[in-house]
């Protein structure tokens, strides 16, 4: 973890070690990190207050429901607005912005903004000078 972030006291991180985040990056209040697959936070990133990022889950055709991982990654200068979920296996892509309450279980595009439940494209993010 980079000196130059911050992670909010109360913080759920499930496996720190599973846990990478990049320079400028901002860990929200009461955001819970479920990681028992590996979570990646690139430079410029926010996940803003109590959203979850779940980097496992259960196979539903197995008999015995199985436990499986799979990584997130959110990409640099993504936002993860307030309350949203970012299910296991996810890419949010560099630039792009999850509207809050969103459940994001596909890959988003670079900048991008998208948002609802599951998560719709809503329009391209530009950035204004």
């Amino acid at each position: 973890m980079s000196y130059k972030s911050i992670v909010h006291a109360n913080v759920k991180i499930w496996a720190p070690w599973n846990l990478e985040v990049g320079d400028y990056s901002c860990i929200g209040q009461g955001v819970n990190c479920y990681n028992q697959g590996r979570i990646t936070l690139k430079k410029n990133v926010t996940v803003s207050q109590h959203s979850s990022l779940c980097a496992s889950g259960h196979d539903y055709t197995s008999k015995s429901h199985d436990l499986f991982v799979a990584p997130i990654v959110i990409d640099e200068n993504a936002w993860v607005a307030a309350e949203a979920f970012i299910g296991p296996g996810v890419t949010i892509g560099k630039g792009a912005i999850v509207g809050a309450r969103a459940c994001v279980f596909k890959n988003i595009d670079s900048w991008t903004i998208v948002g609802g439940n599951p998560s719709k494209f809503i329009k391209k993010r530009v950035i204004k000078d």
